[in-house]
């Protein structure tokens, strides 16, 4: 009996395969097909990879989770989902080139996936945290930020294989959220006056607009993860680590608000 089945259908289908043909019978879905290069020859695959765009799948949930939050009044959990966001985002695309699966799939599933954690959930926080009470003004500001992180990805994936691996063309979209995540983590739990209004405003509007300039920003892909290093430099990575952790708000606000300071900053050096 077990043969006859074995002719019919061909080789036993492992759980996995089996559950997930239930699931189209239930949910019918198409199947991505996509060109890929192996050994040099384009070959076109049915599918996706399963790791990296789980990992992306967990930074879209981050990003989700933060605005629910915001929505409640959670801020500081909400600011913290974007940081774990930021993670999964810098995992997924690692974890792609570690294990050779990379796709054009994943490229793109990626930058909508950065749309949602570091476009519209930033800005989503800021307005509920502090920004809505300024009106008009607290709208635009926040629409201002999410308008150029829509612009900045898409000229990112435009410029890809064509921009300086080494740097930046305009603050990243994660920098940029970091910095308005920061601002909401370590200001959550004061009085949102005027003052304190009127300054997320200015960081949120600022950290949009500096994602859709010419200044360059240092992409830190030049540093060799795999190489040897002098002890010194493992012994300030233990400082940087105790550092944030004595006060994790304050430290991540100052690190990356430093780090889009530091476009304008050399723009002008170089400039003198």
């Amino acid at each position: 009996m077990s043969n006859e089945t074995n002719k019919t259908n061909g080789p036993e289908k492992d759980t996995f395969e089996q559950t997930i043909e239930a699931a189209e019978g239930i949910f019918p879905v198409d199947e991505h097909e996509e060109e890929v290069l192996e050994d040099g020859k384009p070959v076109r695959r049915r599918g996706v990879y399963l790791l990296p765009n789980a990992l992306t799948t967990a930074a879209v949930f981050c990003g989700y989770y933060a605005v629910i939050s915001g929505m409640n009044a959670q801020f500081e959990t909400a600011a913290i989902a974007i940081f774990f966001a930021m993670i999964f985002d810098g995992l997924d695309g690692r974890v792609a080139r570690l294990t050779n699966t990379t796709s054009e799939f994943g490229v793109q599933y990626d930058s909508l996936s950065d749309m949602c954690s570091f476009g519209i959930a930033p800005a989503l926080v800021s307005y509920s945290w502090a920004t809505h009470s300024l009106g008009k003004v607290g709208l635009a500001a926040t629409f201002i930020y999410v308008a150029c992180a829509a612009i900045r990805l898409a000229r990112f994936n435009t410029m890809v294989g064509v921009e300086d691996k080494n740097y930046f063309t305009g603050l990243p979209s994660p920098a940029a959220a970091a910095l308005v995540a920061g601002m909401v983590w370590f200001g959550y739990d004061v009085e949102t006056s005027f003052g304190v209004q009127v300054a997320a405003a200015v960081v949120t509007a600022f950290a949009g607009l500096a994602m859709i300039t010419n200044l360059k920003y240092n992409s830190f892909k030049g540093l060799d993860l795999k190489g040897r290093v002098p002890i010194r430099k493992i012994v300030l990575l233990v400082v940087i680590f105790v550092v944030v952790a004595m006060n994790p708000p304050l430290a991540l606000l100052v690190i990356f608000a430093a780090y889009a300071l530091s476009g304008p900053v050399t723009r002008l050096l170089k400039r003198n």
